[in-house]
């Protein structure tokens, strides 16, 4: 009897619970950054939710269909038009259903995934759309329009040097005390390193990001090879729970991290068509594909490592330096397997003291600087051939009477 009774209780409190709607996913807030080839929409959830997203055409849209989820009571303002994205629209379906639509100025490729809350956001449902504004159409009818005309390379080429300002966009990296993003401090000295590099005579400087929007990690490194870089640096601030923690730090990819790369490269070279330090791995055979791969990485690691000693050697300059040596870790932005590449942290925006010196203008200078005298010193040291630095080097490595000669030559003509 008494086992009847408490099967009774249980299946009576069974159908309590079944009959308790559970409580709906509200969406939050509407978050968008756009950049000059994508834009992020960031969707803040009460909750995990699951979505089906839908690509349509004539007008070009985004559908997300949320089972269960409502808008906050009192909603919302809608993001204002950027990037890709016109305008966002939601609506409560029959079924207790939200629809979403994102309106598109363009068509492009779209890519959603839901995210854990972590120790700044809660759940939150990213839409990234890739792809930038089609140019408009030529007209039917008309004058001819001049061909450009491609001039023949110069003689020496400029150096190019990739500067990534670590996150960006909904990703402030970490953040002070005070309140001060990693994101801002860090873009504000890529660009100060920047144009410290474009007044460099036989240098060229290219941001991996122009403004404040989220780049993926892969992307980077992307966008470094597209352009040929020589040389590849992310800018960031550390942080740590120990607030007494200060001091700059310098990596470098470690071992581990090239043979994870190179398996990658190896496992996808048929179906990808970029160049490994200029040769073609697509048509090769395993042995001579993974040879030449590992050529290409040993030569990219040791000249990543030559030029990170020089950077760090500047930085203890201007400040304290944490780690006295080149540090090596996995970084996804430092896996391009031919172009030497290097991660500075420049200070711990955790240390309060170090948060405000980076606030200001006057510390971003010298960290900036410090990256570019330590840039210039490891390319007058080591000039890739066919370079306008290669050129400078070897003038100013000759000797007294031979750059007198040279002076002289030039002024004449």
């Amino acid at each position: 009897m008494r086992i009847f009774l408490l099967r009774l209780a249980g299946s009576a409190l069974l159908a309590m619970c079944l009959a308790v709607p559970a409580a709906a996913v509200e969406v939050r807030d509407i978050r968008l950054w756009a950049g000059p080839d994508s834009t992020r929409v960031v969707f803040d959830l009460s909750g995990s939710v699951r979505h089906r997203l839908s690509t349509l055409k004539s007008p070009a849209r985004i559908v997300l269909d949320m089972p269960g989820a409502r808008t906050r009571p009192g909603g919302f303002a809608a993001p204002a038009a950027a990037g890709a994205v016109k305008q966002v629209r939601l609506a409560q379906r029959a079924g207790g259903n939200l629809r979403i639509v994102i309106d598109l100025s363009h068509p492009v490729r779209a890519n959603s995934f839901l995210t854990a809350p972590n120790d700044r956001y809660g759940y939150r449902l990213v839409v990234d759309l890739a792809g930038a504004a089609a140019p408009p159409p030529a007209p039917a009818v008309g004058p001819s329009v001049p061909v450009k005309v491609e001039h023949a390379p110069p003689e020496a080429r400029d150096l190019i040097i990739a500067i990534d300002a670590g996150h960006g966009g909904d990703d402030p990296g970490a953040i002070g005390i005070s309140g001060t993003r990693e994101k801002d401090v860090v873009f504000a000295i890529a660009k100060e390193l920047a144009q410290r590099v474009n007044g460099e005579t036989g240098m060229r400087a290219i941001l991996t990001r122009t403004g404040d929007y989220f780049v993926p990690l892969r992307e980077r490194m992307q966008r470094a090879r597209a352009q040929q870089a020589d040389l590849f640096v992310s800018i960031h601030a550390d942080s740590i729970v120990d607030r007494r923690v200060d001091g700059s730090s310098v990596y470098i990819l470690s071992q581990r991290g090239a043979s994870d790369e190179a398996a990658r490269w190896l496992a996808e070279r048929e179906n990808a068509s970029d160049l490994i330090g200029g040769v073609s791995l697509d048509d090769k055979d395993d042995v001579l594909a993974s040879v030449l791969l590992d050529l290409s990485q040993s030569a990219a690691l040791s000249a990543s490592e030559t030029a990170a000693e020089q950077v760090l050697r500047e930085l203890n300059q201007v400040g304290e330096v944490r780690k006295h040596q080149v540090q090596q870790a996995r970084f996804m932005v430092l896996k391009s397997p031919d172009i030497p590449s290097m991660l500075v942290e420049t200070a711990y925006i955790s240390n309060p003291q170090e948060e405000l010196r980076l606030r200001t203008q006057a510390q971003q200078s010298k960290l900036a600087a410090a990256i570019h005298q330590g840039l210039r010193a490891y390319f007058y040291a080591n000039p890739p051939a066919g370079t306008r630095i290669a050129q400078l080097a070897a003038l100013t490595s000759a000797p007294r009477t031979v750059l007198a000669s040279a002076t002289t030559s030039e002024t004449a003509r």
